[in-house]
Order: C-alpha cells, then structure tokens, then sequence
C-alpha cells in the first residue's frame, strides 16, 4: 500500500505556478520573454509533466537567462551552443524532455550552424526561440533577423541585409515541426509548445517575442492586427512548399502557427545502442568508482 501511495504523489498533476523558479525574471517590463516563460510553464502543467523531467538549456542573451527562472533541470551554457549541449543531454538520457531556449542573436546568429545540424539529426527536443529582431542584451544592435532598413546602434542608416527566416531554414534543414507563435497570443502559443513537446523530434517555435526597451520598429502594436493563424487557413502541414510559402509572407498578414510537421525517426532511435538497456545515463558505468573519481578529480 505504501508503494501505491508513493506511486501516486510522483504524478500529481501540477498547476502552472508549480514550474516557476525560484529566481525572479530581471527582463524588463512588458518584455515579451515573459509570456514565453508563463506559456512553456502552463504547457507543462497541461501535459502533466513534472519538474523532473524537464531540462532547459540556454546559450547567452536575455532570453536565455529562462532556465533559472523555471523550475525543473536547467544549464546556462555558452553564446550560440545551447543546441550542441542540449544534444549531448538527449542523448546521454532519452527520456528526458528537453527545451533549448534563446534568442535570434544567439539561435541564428553565432548559433546557426548548430541550428542547422540539430535539424538535420532530427534530435528529439523542441527550441524555443525568443524572436525580437534585435540584439537586447548588448542594449540593440541588428540580429540575424531584423528587417531591412532597420535603423539601429549598429546600423543607423538602416540595415542593408536581407533577414534570415527561421522557419524556412528549418523546413529546409531537415525539421519535422516547424511553428511560429506570437507571446501576445498566449493561448495558442501554449497549444503550439505541448505540440512541440510531444512531437517525437526537432520541433522549432519561433516566438514573436517584442523588446519593448530597444525594437521600437516591431512591438505589440506592429504585430497585433498582423498576426494569422494558420489554423483559421485552409493550411496543409504536411506540404513543405506551401509551409515555406506562408513564413514568407510579411506585410499586413504574417502568420503564426503550426507550418509544417512530418513523422521521421528521431536521433536516438537510430542509435541501436540506445534501444538495449535505456539511457545512458541510468546504466552502470563501464569503469570502477574509484576510476571515475579520480577522472572527476583531474577535470575539477
């Protein structure tokens, strides 16, 4: 009897406030990273996931700072690599549900190359990208994804780069669910993450996320009579070219939701090793104790 009670307490169901970190968010007021931080923690309560097992990791910028505001397992890691560590993660424990979380600069910035492998591997996890068009952190400089024309610190006559689009190149790279949210649309961006969440591979959602201190250009005003959902569309997910059509649309319809989605085996389905025993990380190491102490020591 004792064994089913203990059984039962591990998957009481959560509500949204049971995933919040013990730090509070320093961005600033209004920043869309905070309805980000509120959707991924409602999604998990909705899909009874614990704490436990969840991970988040982050490269650098303000969106990145997320995982020490949300209650689970968290890594801070370098600008650009939070991809390339969330694999190594994955793969070392399947089980877990991993959540890379960023921003443009640092995703498709100095981050583009490990965007494009993780989707070509098809590695299960989904990438949160806080999309604001603009360097935050570093008080905004042009990203990777601001608009042509844009004036910024870095650019004050105007940007003369064409943006990288997101969804496109991940379509392109090899992607099996591929979104875009909008933080001011909370509800829909919650259905899209649990999407992304249960999607058995790379899922991206590029997230409309306005920087309300340094983007001037495309805040909440620019978006809100902009934004359509592709789910009030006759919208196939299953054709590419029609996905890759619509992220193109920019002017006075952009749309938002789920562009494309395909089954395709995931990474560690493939690892033959991995199906034989469970992760990794919960088998016997193939060394001593005292070996592996001692590697710990020379690494410390």
């Amino acid at each position: 009897m004792a064994m089913a009670v203990t059984q039962q307490a591990s998957v009481t169901p959560l509500k949204p406030k049971d995933f919040k970190g013990k730090v509070e968010p320093d961005w600033c007021a209004g920043c869309g990273d905070f309805g980000v931080l509120r959707t991924l923690q409602r999604a998990c309560a909705e899909l009874g996931l614990q704490p436990h097992e969840i991970l988040t990791v982050s490269g650098i910028g303000c969106s990145s700072n997320l995982p020490g505001y949300f209650n689970g397992y968290g890594m801070h890691t370098l600008h650009g690599r939070a991809l390339a560590v969330a694999t190594g993660a994955q793969l070392a424990n399947h089980e877990l549900t991993v959540v890379a979380t960023g921003g443009d600069g640092d995703g498709y910035g100095i981050g583009g190359n490990h965007f494009t492998h993780t989707a070509r591997r098809n590695v299960d996890m989904t990438y949160l990208v806080m999309n604001n068009q603009i360097y935050g952190l570093t008080t905004g400089q042009v990203s990777p994804t601001s608009e042509e024309g844009m004036k910024t610190k870095s650019t004050p006559y105007g940007s003369v780069e064409m943006p990288v689009n997101p969804i496109t190149s991940a379509i392109m790279n090899g992607a099996t669910y591929v979104a875009r949210g909008f933080s001011g649309q909370a509800l829909h961006l919650v259905s899209l993450i649990k999407q992304a969440i249960r999607h058995k591979g790379f899922a991206l959602v590029d997230v409309f996320s306005p920087c309300v201190t340094f983007n001037h250009d495309n805040d909440y005003k620019f978006f809100k009579p902009r934004v359509r959902k592709l789910e009030d569309i006759e919208h196939d997910t299953t054709d590419w070219k029609a996905a890759c059509e619509k992220a193109m649309v920019w002017g006075d319809d952009i749309y938002i939701g789920c562009f494309f989605q395909k089954l395709a085996p995931s990474l560690h389905s493939l690892e033959g090793v991995l199906d034989e025993g469970g992760p990794l990380a919960h088998r016997e190491l193939g060394i001593s104790n005292e070996q592996a102490q001692r590697i710990v020591k020379r690494m410390m």
